[in-house]
């Protein structure tokens, strides 16, 4: 068995401690009336949903997801990328940001991280790569930590692939030079998540703000809440063992 060298780290839920769904629908709520009456808001978000679930069932490897993206929702609202791009990205610059409030930031996220380096782990920060660079910077800044900090960090500009898919954390691996059994997965998400594990990932669930739709289940290795994995990193105990 191979010793863990890597560890990827879901975000939200995970390391950033938070509910996503409602988070996700006030985020789009804002967005919506950001958006206000320059564009039918309504319209629009729907194509985002449109889009972004073009994102998750993508099987083209020579796309990135946001290329994906671009292309569904372009196409589907006959407007340009020059017209309503701006818009969007003026707000994750202006108005995401403020969105914090929505979220439970604890020490933990730091600790983990700070313990996983000190035992000499390869850190890398698995989300979904569903959001721009941007947001998920953001999301990071919220817990206090840098995507310098970390070996990786998952965006859409670069994904090709999002969760569930076993191709996204086959990337990462290839990003990174390393085996799937060289990594430990930890997330939140029994679907999402947990699916690593059919790569050879070993995973850790955690429990704080845990997700399970029930169907598919996977394999998990241990499972416990955020103090229970700073333990076990700190102590190189479980998964983290060797």
């Amino acid at each position: 068995m191979s010793k863990p060298s890597t560890i990827l780290f879901d975000l939200d839920g995970t390391l950033l401690e938070m509910h996503t769904e409602p988070f996700v629908k006030r985020y789009l709520q804002e967005l919506g009336r950001y958006i206000g009456d320059r564009y039918d808001a309504e319209k629009l978000l729907a194509l985002i949903w449109d889009a972004t679930k073009a994102m998750i069932v993508s099987q083209e490897p020579d796309k990135t997801n946001e290329q994906v993206f671009l292309e569904h929702f372009i196409a589907h609202s006959g407007l340009k990328k020059e017209e309503v791009w701006p818009i969007f990205d003026a707000f994750y610059r202006d108005v995401f940001p403020t969105l914090s409030h929505l979220t439970y930031p604890s020490p933990w996220a730091k600790k983990i991280i700070e313990a996983a380096k000190q035992q000499g782990y390869r850190v890398a920060v698995a989300t979904n790569p569903v959001f721009p660079r941007m947001a998920i910077h953001n999301r990071l800044a919220w817990i206090e930590l840098a995507p310098e900090e970390f070996d990786l960090v998952t965006v859409y500009e670069e994904s090709h692939f999002t969760k569930p898919n076993p191709g996204y954390f086959q990337e990462i691996c290839s990003r990174l030079g390393v085996q799937p059994m060289e990594c430990v997965m930890v997330g939140n998400h029994m679907q999402e998540d947990m699916v690593a594990s059919k790569l050879g990932m070993k995973t850790f669930l955690v429990t704080n703000y845990l997700e399970d739709r029930g169907e598919p289940q996977y394999q998990v290795d241990q499972r416990g809440s955020l103090e229970e994995l700073y333990e076990a990193i700190r102590n190189k105990t479980g998964v983290f063992a060797g």
